[in-house]
Parts: C-alpha cells; structure tokens; sequence
C-alpha cells in the first residue's frame, strides 16, 4: 500500500487551549498547545468503550426472506425495516462489475492501498518507513505455515506443488500436506541445514512466504507474490457453532499498509483478534452480523495497541506512520451468509451454477470509490487515476474514526463466498471475472481453487501480497426458514 497523501489529524474544534492555567489561542489543527504542551486530542477523543457504529445492532432476529425476483442473490439482513442489499450504512451495494466499459489503462498495482484523508488535490508523497529489523512475527491462530529458513528469495509458486501420494504418506498424515523436512515446492526432496531442498535445489521459504490452511470446508492461501520482500497480508479461519449446534464457518482476511510501521504485525493482531472474538460470540447467541461488527471493532483495537510499543515490545518511538491494514471477513451459517469489511479487501459471491450472476458483495473504502460515489468521475476516470486505490478507510490508531461495514445475505443456490485483498482482485477485479478465475468445482476443493486464485494473480504479475479464504454456502432445504 502506497501513502500518497498523508492523513491529517481531525480538528478538535477549539480556539484555545482548555487548560484553565493556560487559555492560550490554537490552530484548530494543533494537536498540542504551543504554550504549555496540553494534548488538545484528548478532548475530542469518544468516551471509553464506545465504538462508533454505523447503525444500532438490534436484538438477533432472523426473518424469512422478503420476496424478490428469481434470478437474482436473495439478501437479507436482520433488520426487517432495512432494504435487501446495502450495507450496515445503507448503501446499496454493488452487484456489477465495477468497471463495465472493459479494462481501463492504469498504473502498474500497488503493494497495497494507501490510507489517504478526504479528497483533496494530489500532495507530495509521504516516503515508506524503512521496516525494521526484529523477530519475525508469529502468524494469526491456527495457521499452517510452510517451510522454515530466513531467505529473501522468492516463495515457491503454489502451482508447481505436486501432491503426494496417499499410499506413500506417512499414517495419519495428511496427503495435502508435504512431511516435516519436506521441500513445499516438489514435495519429494529432503530439506538440507541451509534451507535448500536437496532434490530440486529451491529455497524454502520463510514462515509467511507461503501460508496454507483448510479447516473443514473453509480453506484459505497467503503468498508473498512475485515483488515484496516479505507477506504483510494475514488470515484467520475458524469453525464453531451456534447454540442448539448448527455449523457456523469464519474467515477473516487482513492486509497491512505498506508505508505504515510494521504492517505484517498489524495484519497479524488484527486476524487474530478478529478470529478469535467472533469465534467466541457466535457459540454464545449473538447474531453472526452483531458478532461481525464486534470482531472488527476487537481487530481495531488490537492494531490501535500496536502503536503504543515498538517491535520489540518496548515504547514506540516518536513520529512515523502507525501500524495500520484493512480487514474483510464472512460468516456462514443456516443459510446465512454475513460480510463485513473496512478498507478495499473484498468479498465476491460466486454461485456454483456459472449461468447464474456472480456479485461483489463490499464496496471499497477508496479514492476510487469515494470519486465515484461523489458524481465527480465516472468508473473509468476513477479506476485510471494513480490516486485510485488510496483507501480512505483502515484500522490503526491513525484511522479517523471507525466505521466497521457489515451486510448479511440469504442466497437462494449454493455457491462460493471468496473474501480476498487487493493482491488477488487487482487482476480479477469485476464478479464475472472473480467466477472465471474461480475452478468449477471449488466448493468440493476449495484449498484446490484457493491454490489456483493465487496462481492466477502470479501469472498476473504477483506485483502484491496475495491473500484468499473461499468458503462453500449452502441454502436450506426448501421450506425451511431459520430462525
């Protein structure tokens, strides 16, 4: 993610310093008095424990789906009152393709997408943070890594793996899975002390280079891509259930800005977080859209802290950029499907039956998209600007002010939920394009068909982090409504 135009600090609104020694006239921009030092954002600061919602969370009533034309997705969310297919805002989101006059000319992809302020012309870039050197930080609960080491050579490309053959696997072990010591790119080679494999000779690499995971029927694949140094991006899957037993299926994907100070450890916090909240609401009643909006919020808070020490758990130094990344989760259960999102990472909606429309189910939280949405470009002058994919909206201590997006959905056919970071939707930006990328068969093989996503964004160009977590979604039974 690129910084092209530095955020700056909301106004508080005062004249003078409210120190009653003091009283001295402020810049409406100060964010400290220059006369006795009093910090003037403490007064504009919300009472503790309130999260800003963007709408109130009413008791989790889940009401039969309202009628709707047969051929398109049937949405939902638990508010009766609140119209089928807009966000927690109420906006209504989009189910075209974003861009619909065909590719348009653009920059080549940034590593990620850059928090920016409101609008405004073009200001001088804020230059990268130089990332410093510390232990390398442990992944997000649950996640398998691949390989070990400490080289900067790049990550084996997940198309080449060769899968091993069950009856030559070790018992118990699982086949998709390469032996302890095992090279992750042939899958047949020992690996030496030097972390080269002795049968085809590739570098193994570091413990986020590549990371897979397949939980259930949710799997999810993080790569490096073909240009950065290290991973920044990060995911969270988790299975549990809701009170009387009925499945319930999570995942959460986290990419870290770039420019910001340690990135990876901010998508790492806030996976975790998010994972774990959620993971703990869903068992206990609360409605998978509630449980949602309270997992973003935890995720905030958990890179909010990451500001108040430094990487090696000592004070933050002074200035530079915060630690800050976007999140994009779902939920499935009882014919629920439930998203929520702040940033540019995305969920799409890709039915099993590819004549039926594929949709994007989120809306970015970008220059782009703000432009858009203003009337001041159309999509193809927004998505051609070298400013379009600056986020507008992230979490980090930076962040304005947050404004967790959640929507739930009743599809009536069963599908594929994709949620996924920019590294993956640069190259398949549009819901047609997500479904033709996206295998036949990958709500029987999603670990398979995240695989191929990945590798579709290396041929690409990999210019990102690559991060995706697909979920199957199946609706009841006709004839039968939750509850």
């Amino acid at each position: 993610m690129r910084m092209d135009q530095k955020p700056q600090p909301p106004s508080h609104g005062l004249a003078a310093c409210p120190n009653p020694e003091c009283a001295e006239p402020v810049d409406p921009r100060d964010r400290y008095c220059g006369a006795c030092g009093y910090d003037l954002s403490a007064t504009v600061e919300p009472p503790g424990g309130q999260d800003r919602p963007t709408m109130p969370i009413a008791a989790p009533v889940w009401p039969e789906a309202p009628p709707r034309d047969p051929g398109s997705l049937s949405t939902l969310t638990q508010h009766p009152g609140e119209l089928p297919g807009t966000d927690s805002g109420g906006r209504d989101l989009p189910t075209v393709p974003v861009r619909t006059d065909g590719p348009v000319a653009a920059p080549e992809p940034s590593a990620a997408s850059a928090p920016v302020a409101a609008p405004a012309p073009s200001a001088p870039p804020t230059p990268a943070p130089t990332p410093e050197a510390g232990p390398e930080p442990v992944p997000p609960s649950g996640e398998t890594v691949r390989g070990g080491g400490d080289f900067e050579l790049a990550a084996p490309d997940p198309r080449a793996a060769v899968r091993v053959d069950p009856a030559t696997a070790a018992p118990g072990a699982d086949p998709g899975e390469p032996a302890e010591g095992t090279c992750v790119a042939c899958r047949a080679g020992r690996v030496d002390g030097d972390g080269y494999c002795e049968n085809c000779g590739h570098a193994q690499p570091r413990e986020r280079d590549h990371m897979e995971r397949e939980l259930g029927t949710v799997a999810a694949v993080s790569d490096r891509g073909l240009r950065h140094h290290r991973n920044e991006d990060s995911f969270a899957l988790t299975e549990t259930s809701l009170p009387d037993g009925r499945p319930a299926t999570v995942a959460i994907v986290c990419d870290g800005v770039s420019s910001a100070h340690r990135p990876d450890e901010a998508s790492a916090a806030a996976a975790r977080a998010a994972g774990a909240v959620i993971g703990e609401a869903l068992p206990r009643g609360t409605h998978p859209q509630q449980a949602m909006h309270e997992a973003i919020v935890a995720a905030a808070e958990a890179v909010t802290a990451l500001a108040r020490t430094g990487g090696d758990g000592a004070d933050a130094p002074p200035g530079g950029n915060s630690p800050a990344c976007t999140i994009v989760g779902s939920v499935v259960t009882d014919g629920l499907l439930v998203v929520g999102w702040v940033g540019d990472s995305r969920a799409y909606w890709v039915p099993d039956d590819r004549t039926a429309p594929a949709a994007r189910l989120t809306e970015d939280d970008s220059w782009a998209a703000q432009m858009v949405k203003a009337g001041l470009m159309n999509e193809a002058q927004a998505y051609a600007d070298e400013r379009a994919h600056a986020i507008t909206g992230w979490l980090g201590a930076d962040a304005y002010e947050l404004e967790p997006h959640t929507a739930a959905f009743k599809p009536d056919r069963p599908g594929v939920v994709v949620v996924c970071t920019d590294g993956l939707w640069n190259y398949a930006e549009a819901a047609e394009a997500m479904a033709g990328a996206l295998p036949a068969d990958a709500a029987l093989r999603p670990l398979h068909a995240a695989r191929v996503l990945v590798g579709h964004a290396l041929d690409g160009g990999g210019h990102d982090n690559i991060t995706v977590a697909l979920t199957p979604f199946t609706p009841p039974p006709a004839g039968a409504g939750s509850s």
